[in-house]
């Protein structure tokens, strides 16, 4: 379960006379907004300069005009790392997860049996379907993106299918299947930070989540029939020639995904099943690659650490079967650490507290309670770049105003889910926003339109709370709006 070394300020928590007004705590946050966008679109930078110039930017006004001294905000950054540090060490033993699974076989035999099985007009909805499969049996959207999602894109290449489709389908389905496991770390830190039962959380995110995911299954199945083209004749064939001409194709391959896979299943958190992937991989090269020599076993540690660099003879095979190793996690790592950083500054300097509790003062009824739930989520995957304080920031900053409203603890940690892990990925500086692009290799702002998910989630918890379908409240523990309606008609 998902857990946070520290308690994040309240609006309560900071004495009235170092508290920030909302207009002095919105200062750095657009002056944040600013150099992203100034250095994305302007002068074309890497988000890494523009985090670091809103680092210090956010430093000054924190000093100079809260009067935060240097020591509490060095303090936020370090809490700001260790709150990330979980997802900082799986982006690294996911990159060697990928090259070694790719030096080892894994994924050109996966890529080369699915073009045998899949045809582009059912493959995005197929890939959402098992994406989902396996999320939800291993409580791990980041672990299904990073290796049955590095396949998917290659299958999905072979079919036709453009990149940013196959990335948004993929995320769909993991994000899907982690929302309603009960094996999920958001999951269960959702239910802790709002004193809700696991289960009975997992129960009532079920429906939103279900709703999402259909409309969503109807969507990918149109563009799979539309949306692509023929394939031109011997164009599979000469795929699998060129992956088969460089690797042995067997089912022994899928042995490390097999392994990652069952070791999740059985109940060990992500970062240990990756990383025995990750040797097993490097076994799996060994012995089924080859040569099973000394020079066989440095080769397959080379791959850990530097990536691979496929010689098919086929560009399209080549540019699928490359990775960066641990070696190449070192630009998603920068981004990650700079964007945290921000993060921290911004929650012991009480910025997001302020703007958290003047969001939740704004809010007179159910409807604009759970919208404002959305907003004060998102919003924290955009300032602090974690989805873990998308969760945790509002989670605590709005409990009471559910309470006032009498309303179950589940509504709130449904709303705190619905509207903060799905949309983290939809951030381009966001860890999860940062991870997802790297390890799919497709952009963001390219896949954004295609994952979505990331929008009729929150968007249906909206229409839920302005319907109060599906809101339960305190005092009566049932469901009221037009279920409950319909319910106590028939009870009648």
């Amino acid at each position: 379960m998902a857990t946070l070394s520290f308690d994040p300020l309240t609006y309560e928590d900071i004495p009235e006379d170092e508290r920030p007004s909302l207009l002095a705590a919105l200062v750095p946050v657009f002056g944040m907004l600013l150099f992203l966008s100034v250095g994305a679109i302007a002068l074309d930078l890497d988000p890494q300069l523009p985090l670091l110039v809103g680092i210090a930017f956010t430093g000054l006004v924190g000093r100079y005009w809260y009067g935060t001294s240097w020591a509490t905000m060095y303090e936020g950054i370090v809490d700001g790392l260790r709150m990330g540090m979980q997802a900082i060490l799986i982006i690294f033993v996911i990159y060697m997860l990928i090259s070694t699974w790719t030096g080892a076989g894994t994924i050109p035999s996966l890529i080369y049996y699915g073009l045998e099985l899949l045809s582009p007009a059912i493959f995005l909805p197929v890939a959402t379907v098992l994406a989902a499969v396996v999320a939800f049996s291993i409580g791990s959207s980041w672990t299904t993106a990073g290796t049955l999602g590095v396949a998917f894109i290659g299958i999905g290449a072979g079919l036709g299918i453009p990149e940013p489709m196959t990335a948004g389908a993929v995320l769909t389905g993991a994000y899907t299947g982690d929302k309603v496991s009960p094996l999920s770390d958001t999951t269960n830190l959702a239910a802790a930070v709002t004193n809700t039962d696991l289960m009975t959380h997992v129960r009532t995110m079920r429906v939103g989540t279900g709703i999402a995911m259909l409309i969503s299954l109807g969507l990918y199945t149109y563009l799979g029939l539309t949306a692509t083209g023929a394939i031109p004749p011997g164009r599979v064939a000469e795929i699998q020639s060129a992956i088969t001409g460089a690797y042995t194709v067997s089912l022994l391959t899928f042995a490390p995904l097999v392994l990652t896979f069952g070791l999740a299943l059985y109940g060990y958190p992500a970062l240990p099943a990756i990383t025995s992937g990750v040797f097993a991989g490097v076994a799996t090269q060994i012995l089924v690659q080859g040569p099973r020599s000394v020079e066989g076993v440095v080769a397959a540690m080379e791959v850990a650490q530097s990536g691979t660099t496929a010689e098919t003879g086929l560009e399209l095979v080549d540019g699928l079967l490359s990775s960066g190793g641990l070696v190449g996690s070192s630009w998603t790592i920068t981004v990650v650490v700079a964007a945290l950083a921000l993060g921290g500054i911004l929650e012991r300097t009480g910025v997001l507290a302020v703007v958290a509790y003047h969001i939740g003062q704004s809010l007179h009824s159910v409807g604009s309670l759970t919208a404002g739930t959305a907003l004060s989520a998102f919003g924290m995957n955009v300032l602090a770049a974690e989805q873990y304080m998308s969760i945790v920031v509002p989670g605590m900053s709005l409990r009471g105003l559910y309470d006032d409203f009498d309303l179950d603890s589940r509504n709130l940690s449904r709303a705190v889910e619905a509207s903060g892990t799905t949309t983290s990925a939809l951030v381009p500086w966001n860890a999860g926003g940062v991870y997802m692009a790297t390890v799919l290799g497709v952009p963001t702002l390219e896949y954004a339109p295609y994952y979505f998910l990331g929008f009729l989630s929150p968007a249906i918890l909206i229409v839920m709370g302005y319907t109060g379908w599906r809101v339960t409240k305190q005092s009566e523990d049932t469901t009221v709006g037009i279920k409950g309606a319909v319910e106590s008609l028939a009870d009648d």
